[in-house]
């Protein structure tokens, strides 16, 4: 059964009121208790900095060679936060709206007022870090505006948010590490979970360097690990990024919620050619004064300075005239899709859209402009070879987040007790569609003020289980596990690499399971998927051995791909309705906008894992609206 524990009470009320009566642990007991941390991205550095401080003993892990590698350090645009520095009109409420609205009314209400309630504190809490947020000549924090809101609330550190958060993040952690609460475990990769009477217990890591198999112990069990996007192959994700920690989990019987929502970033590099592993973001926030357009005409081939004003169409302000440029992803991203398909793309290949910062120079001064995106177009110029100041980018969409993840309650617990989920690796705050600069708001809120105020609350009731002992059956039958599938894997010695298959699965994807998908589409991905992973078993070949092998990793993850990319098209296929990112071409409106149905529609897919081979089991947490009443979602 689905319980989301949500308090009772009012909305506004119901975080203050939680924490009133959660259960405590005392200082005196703290250091009985051991958590184990997985990731040290934003959501997992914060919140073992926090337990740490707090005085538990945490153990933490990544597969970076540092933690401050983490792929937190990549958002590039802010973080959002409610003060209303501008006097613009924004409200706890308004950003709780937004949110709302941005995810197309499809998340629980309670998670994202918590979120927007606690995004005030976290600039604090960061600013008394050190990060550098841009200031404005008076002193004060500069906010600018992302899409899908009309108020300025995002903190921003040039192009660098993400990397700064992180660095704040990772000295906290650093100095718990010297401390002695903190052990960090970098290069290690976890592939199990230990469950023990129900509950997590441990995890089963393999060290990256020596192909050790360890087992680690402990009363509570937080998977911080970020989410599954470069499932596409090409994504805007490094090329290290994974979902099988989560999926692992899911295999043991941790619920996975939502996994057809993933996001297509509108504001990325285009493809220049088959042989690219990945795609360069561009942050959200260059659409704050660059103007997007395409030639009125097809396969016009001028170069953007000479097409006049009267032969380009700003589709954006067109469309979407009240929000322009700074429309959502989702809407932007399939805007600029469908103007690509139409054949009026521009490029080499045809597959991109112009980022115009022409009025906004002439308008402002180069300068200014300069002061505000001055990294991003260096960075854009290092790739292409191109001044952005004096000629439109090229942009195209691009696969970059995934608004799916576990299942979790309120209290970020999955279903199975002691397991939590943090960050992008939950589904909890975003919907079916992320609004920009929500994500590092996400990763901070978890970990700084939500785990170390709902961990007690179960944690109290394990202090006299006394230490995890990984001696237990259960930990030997979860490292036997983990050497027969590496065995495995490493006995096909096939003649074709993992990344061959990997690419194949992002092809299927990016067809049938992106921006729009159909229930043929989605039934044929199914049964492509199926013979692809048929395959990956029979002509798999991994070069080397089983010590350092990046290769093995790889194909440890891309063998959970093809399991999780199978179960996102049976989450598509049975949600008959467009909302956010998940665009079903049967169900849309006259003038090809999305078609949600509230009546049928209106829950949260909870998957149920039911073994290798068999169709997944759907579980349903209804979705109630207390304080907002689900309406057309138009940003026209």
């Amino acid at each position: 059964m689905l319980n989301a524990r949500t308090p009772e009470g009012p909305l506004e009320e119901k975080w203050r009121h939680y924490r009133s009566t959660a259960k405590l642990v005392s200082s005196a007991n703290r250091g009985k208790l051991h958590v184990i941390v997985v990731g040290t991205g934003l959501a997992g550095s914060s919140l073992a900095a926090s337990l740490g401080e707090m005085g538990y003993r945490v153990t933490c892990f990544c597969f970076q060679d540092t933690a401050r590698r983490a792929h937190s350090v990549a958002a590039q645009g802010g973080v959002n936060a409610c003060k209303n520095y501008k006097n613009d009109g924004d409200t706890i409420f308004r950003m709780f709206y937004d949110t709302i609205k941005g995810g197309d009314f499809r998340s629980r209400e309670a998670n994202v007022y918590r979120l927007a309630e606690c995004s005030a504190n976290l600039i604090d809490q960061a600013v008394a870090q050190g990060v550098p947020f841009a200031r404005e000549y008076s002193g004060y924090l500069s906010n600018r505006s992302f899409g899908g809101v009309q108020v300025s609330r995002t903190f921003y550190a040039r192009g660098q948010t993400g990397q700064q958060l992180l660095l704040g993040a990772y000295q906290a952690l650093m100095r718990q590490v010297a401390a002695g609460t903190v052990m960090l475990f970098p290069r290690h990769e976890m592939l199990d979970l230990v469950v023990i009477d129900g509950k997590a217990r441990g995890v089963i890591v393999r060290d990256m360097d020596s192909g050790a198999i360890e087992r680690h112990g402990g009363h509570a069990v937080v998977l911080a690990t970020g989410g599954f996007g470069k499932i596409y192959y090409l994504s805007t994700l490094a090329m290290g990024c994974n979902g099988s920690a989560i999926w692992r989990a899911h295999r043991r019987g941790a619920f996975f919620a939502n996994p057809s929502w993933t996001q297509i970033h509108p504001t990325c590099l285009p493809q220049s050619g088959d042989y690219q592993s990945k795609l360069t973001l561009m942050s959200e926030s260059l659409r704050n004064d660059g103007r997007i357009w395409v030639p009125k005409k097809q396969a016009d081939d001028r170069a953007p300075n000479d097409i006049p004003e009267l032969d380009r169409d700003y589709y954006l302000e067109r469309r979407y005239p009240a929000f322009g440029n700074l429309s959502p992803r989702d809407i932007s991203s399939r805007a600029a899709k469908e103007r690509i398909d139409a054949g009026f793309g521009i490029g080499p290949l045809k597959n991109a859209v112009y980022l115009d910062f022409s009025r906004a120079i002439r308008e402002q001064g180069k300068p200014k402009i300069e002061e505000k995106y001055g990294n991003l177009f260096r960075m854009y110029q290092k790739i292409t070879g191109v001044d952005a100041y004096r000629e439109p980018m090229r942009i195209s969409p691009a696969a970059h987040f995934s608004m799916g993840g576990l299942w979790v309650d309120y209290e970020l617990m999955t279903t199975i007790p002691g397991l939590y989920a943090l960050g992008e690796a939950n589904f909890a705050d975003h919907g079916a569609n992320r609004l920009g600069a929500n994500s590092l708001l996400q990763a901070c809120v978890d970990g700084y003020f939500i785990a170390p105020s709902t961990l007690p609350n179960y944690l109290a009731n394990e202090i006299k289980s006394g230490p995890v002992a990984v001696e237990h059956p259960a930990f030997v039958e979860g490292e036997t596990t983990v050497r027969r599938q590496l065995e495995h894997l490493m006995g096909i010695q096939g003649n074709l690499p993992a990344d061959y298959f990997h690419k194949m699965l992002g092809l299927i994807l990016y067809d049938k399971c992106g921006l729009s998908r159909s229930q043929a589409g989605l039934k044929e991905a199914i049964v492509e998927i199926d013979s692809l992973r048929t395959q990956f078993y029979a002509d798999l070949l991994i070069p080397g051995g089983a010590n350092l092998n990046s290769e093995l990793e790889k194909a440890g993850r891309v063998a959970d791909y093809l399991e999780l990319g199978e179960l996102m098209c049976y989450d598509a296929l049975t949600r008959n309705e467009s909302c956010g990112a998940h665009f079903r071409e049967e169900y849309q409106t006259p003038d090809g906008e999305a078609l949600r149905n509230d009546q049928d529609f209106a829950f949260t897919s909870a998957w149920e894992w039911a073994g290798a081979g068999r169709e997944p089991i759907l579980h349903k947490e209804p979705l109630v609206f207390e304080c907002v009443t689900p309406a057309v979602r138009s940003y026209k």
